[in-house]
């Protein structure tokens, strides 16, 4: 008789890497989260033709004839290191859109410096 609450969350593995091979034909494992679909492209990606990461909304988000898992996997974790970070609003005096608080462009910088003598 097994003990505690039931799980209030379910996840349906809908994460999933497709395996494209012109001689297999095409083969789909779902994957709980991006980390394993990561892992089970590297895994698998010598031995097929191309290979597929298709999110939960049936999107196709990474291919293996356009990119190398290690560069897209790379690109993700600084996506989702982005979406995590809050930047305080900054005004540049100079409307440089790539200027912010933490990452000042140049001429912010040296109006800083100037500024601190």
């Amino acid at each position: 008789m097994p003990g505690g609450l039931d799980p209030t969350e379910e996840y349906d593995g809908s994460i999933r890497v497709r395996l494209l091979d012109d001689t297999g034909g095409t083969d789909e494992i779902a994957c709980s989260s991006y980390y394993e679909a990561i892992d089970t492209v590297k895994e698998h990606q010598h031995d097929v033709t191309a290979v597929k990461i298709i999110d939960r909304d049936d999107e196709v988000v990474f291919t293996s004839v356009d990119t190398r898992i290690e560069d897209w996997a790379a690109e993700w974790e600084h996506a989702k290191r982005s979406l995590s970070v809050t930047v305080e609003a900054y005004d540049c005096p100079y409307e440089n859109i790539a200027c912010f608080a933490d990452d000042l462009c140049v001429q912010c910088k040296m109006d800083k410096v100037q500024n601190e003598y």
